[in-house]
């Protein structure tokens, strides 16, 4: 039973983890709280931005900060699956006889940073859809176990560069979140350089260990979820597929293939999470709201009409989860009991407002004719009639 003194020492322990991630990360606030939630609640993360802006960097410094064993892997064109999974390997004993040993590929480590992964060929990139989901790795027959916790931490460069092949959709299911990295304000850029100009070296020091994270996932997988708040979740994940009973108007629209189950369980795990490190015993629809573009963005697919018209999956999340919250009724304000409110809608304070615009437009000229009256009066008396 989870208590009050579990979620304090949740969000103190959160609290120690963003205070040492800051010392070697400046800025990118959402991309490190997303990648923390991500990694507490169990799940892989996809970062996405343009080279340079620190995707490696941070994905280094969680795996100091959380005291794990990190491992790397540049991914390339020519990179095989071996290369990544192991393979076996023929040795010989003392006696001469041969025999196959396993030797273990870089995949077998606690963080792994699979560096511009979108850079390999869809067969390379395919190695890891056993990892990332069973946390386990099949080499000639045997599957063997990967180390506890473990994580994909992936980074790719935006598709229309040169040299790159989009991830296979299943192994886009698997991430839990896909975060964009922006490019750094004018502040963030001043103070990166002028950090990086005294010295190169990471400073984070551990904040947080392989039990003591599986014990923070264990408190947040108590956290209790309202039937409400779970058919909320569930109702923003089915509003992405076009031809489902809850299909959004803008999924109907722009929409080619909507979201898998592991989204709808990738949110609410992430929302447990969410709430435990703002000091909360319970998921709120406010989370479900800002956590539904990490988890369903790389989940839908769009179809020609949005690509035509320049409509992103964000563009489509934010008028899903819109429409969503209408019908849920969680953007609306309520009447405050004891007195009385009418609330109108916005469409009938817009219609209003232009019909008084539109009479006070026909008053204007009607006004003019009037008082040019008398004047065309008092012409006609000094000129006469013609």
């Amino acid at each position: 039973m989870i208590t009050e003194q579990n979620i304090q020492q949740f969000s103190k322990q959160c609290e120690n983890i963003f205070a040492q991630i800051r010392r070697d990360v400046i800025g990118q606030n959402e991309v490190v709280e997303g990648t923390v939630i991500a990694m507490i609640a169990g799940g892989n993360v996809l970062l996405e931005g343009v080279p340079g802006v620190g995707k490696t960097r941070l994905v280094r410094t969680l795996g100091r900060v959380f005291a794990l064993p990190f491992s790397r892997i540049q991914f390339t064109p020519d990179l095989m699956p071996a290369d990544v999974t192991g393979t076996n390997i023929i040795v010989k004993d003392d006696a001469g006889n041969s025999t196959f040993s396993f030797q273990p590929g870089p995949i077998f480590s606690n963080i792994i940073l699979a560096d511009e992964i979108n850079r390999a060929t869809p067969k390379t990139q395919s190695a890891l859809l056993e990892a990332m989901q069973e946390h386990t790795v099949t080499v000639m027959g045997v599957s063997r176990k990967m180390p506890e916790p473990f994580f994909v931490l992936a980074t790719q460069n935006p598709v229309e560069q040169d040299g790159t092949y989009p991830l296979p959709e299943a192994q886009m299911d698997r991430f839990m979140f896909k975060l964009v990295v922006p490019n750094p304000s004018l502040e963030e850029l001043i103070a990166i350089v002028d950090m990086t100009q005294k010295t190169m070296a990471e400073v984070a020091a551990p904040a947080c260990n392989g039990d003591e994270l599986l014990a923070m996932r264990r408190t947040a997988n108590q956290i209790p979820v309202a039937e409400d708040v779970m058919k909320y979740a569930m109702t923003l994940c089915s509003a992405t597929h076009p031809d489902s009973e809850c299909a959004s108007e803008a999924a109907k629209k722009y929409v080619r293939l909507g979201a898998s189950p592991r989204a709808g369980q990738a949110l609410i795990s992430a929302a447990k999470v969410k709430a435990l490190m703002k000091g909360r015993f319970n998921v709120a629809f406010s989370d479900l709201n800002e956590l539904a573009y990490p988890v369903l963005r790389h989940r839908m697919k769009m179809n020609f009409e949005a690509i035509a018209e320049r409509v992103s999956p964000d563009d489509v999340i934010t008028m899903i989860v819109a429409e969503v919250s209408k019908k849920f009724g969680i953007n609306g304000k309520k009447p405050v009991e004891g007195k009385k409110a009418e609330i109108r809608p916005a469409k009938e304070e817009t219609a209003d407002k232009a019909t008084e615009e539109a009479a006070a437009t026909e008053e204007q000229p009607a006004q003019a004719e009037a008082e040019s009256k008398p004047a065309e009066k008092k012409k006609r008396r000094l000129f006469g009639k013609k």
